[in-house]
């Protein structure tokens, strides 16, 4: 080979590579989800799936978070108690359900999912929130059969840690009940199932929020919100970034509801509840920016610190059943993260203050005060 020709030749092995390279990095690019999809696949039918050791929540190893004296609250504590259930936090691979003291789950809860989700709520009510086994995020991706008994079979562990606190520490007092995108599903059964049939445990039950979760409205396990002094009603909602119907369309051709004898079934068309935190009530009526009380991005915050809120950061109004929400202005109210993060409910709160406010006018309302 000439001279002259060596170097033609390295600059045609340059450009062949160069362009391997950026084939590749599209082809990755278009795929990406279903690669992650398939690795976070458990790769066994949950039949034969032998699923985590079963939390006691007699024990405080079981309960994320909990008072320091459960069974015996003080003049200081708020006057109600809160019962929380947790977001998808486990990604998926290696289980359907995660174990309870999965390392990365916990410390997502610590850091992100209580202080923007359980939060508002602090100086409501004593927080109890119950460690379960919950579904994977991949449960949440497939509309399989084997993903939806990982979900029914999270419930299990939410309905025996409700009553073991009703049991142990209730005691009597008003209660909340907040459920947050799998969690509320979760909760939504449980409204159903240990709260709706039974007087003395409704006339106790401030209000119960189900955060990013959908619950049809020709059977709503509890009467909708419909006024900001109504008690013993469910406030439930899934938001999307307001112009953008197709999504919120497909969201709820997706979303899985509760059917007569505990299966997960598909909507099918039927309507959905919408409650706008803004104006706190399940409404069809427009909220502008200037009622908004204030978003929060708490991650990372110490538990119990307050957060400084943004305030009219957003106008809502639910459409179709579905919560239109307007883009944020602040950069920290932007979803970032890895593709998983990005399909679990992000790092922030865009209604933390107008729930706090929520909360509270309920809680006194039941009060008499």
């Amino acid at each position: 080979m000439s001279e002259e020709a060596a170097p033609r030749h390295t600059r045609w092995w340059a450009v062949a590579f160069v362009g391997a390279v950026l084939v590749l990095g599209i082809a990755t690019g278009v795929f990406w989800g279903d690669l992650r999809r398939t690795a976070l696949d458990p790769k066994v039918p949950f039949q034969t799936y032998r699923p985590p050791p079963a939390p006691d929540y007699s024990s405080r190893q079981a309960w994320a978070l909990m008072p320091t004296l459960p069974e015996r609250p003080t003049a200081q504590e708020p006057s109600a108690d809160v019962f929380f259930v947790s977001p998808t936090m486990y990604d998926g691979g290696e289980h359907w359900n995660a174990p309870i003291d999965h390392g990365r789950t916990d410390h997502l809860f610590r850091e992100v999912m209580a202080p923007n989700y359980a939060g508002p709520f602090v100086r409501v009510g004593r927080i109890f929130a119950p460690r379960y086994r919950q579904a994977s995020l991949y449960s949440h991706l497939t509309l399989r059969e084997d993903a939806r008994e990982a979900r029914r079979f999270a419930y299990g562990d939410v309905a025996a840690a409700f009553r073991e606190y009703l049991a142990r520490d209730n005691q009597g007092r008003p209660f909340i009940v907040v459920g947050v995108e799998q969690g509320a599903t979760l909760a939504a059964r449980l409204l159903r199932e240990e709260i709706a049939s039974n007087p003395q445990l409704r006339a106790r039950l401030v209000a119960a929020y189900l955060i990013e979760a959908v619950v049809p409205t020709d059977a709503p396990p509890l009467p909708p919100c419909e006024s900001r002094e109504q008690t013993g009603c469910l406030a439930s909602w899934i938001s999307v970034p307001a112009g953008d119907p197709e999504r919120g369309r497909i969201q709820l051709d997706r979303a899985l509801v509760w059917g007569a004898g505990g299966e997960l079934v598909n909507l099918k068309g039927r309507a959905a509840l919408c409650f706008n935190p803004l104006l706190g009530a399940v409404t069809e009526a427009p909220a502008p920016a200037r009622l908004h009380q204030g978003a929060a991005n708490a991650t990372g915050l110490e538990w119990g610190a307050r957060p400084a809120f943004l305030t009219r950061q957003v106008s809502a109004r639910c459409q179709g059943g579905v919560l239109q929400v307007s883009k944020p202005k602040s950069a920290s109210l932007q979803r970032s993260g890895s593709w998983e993060d990005r399909r679990k409910v992000p790092g922030y709160n865009l209604f933390y203050a107008d729930l706090e406010a929520d909360a509270q006018g309920r809680v006194a309302a039941l009060r008499g005060g």
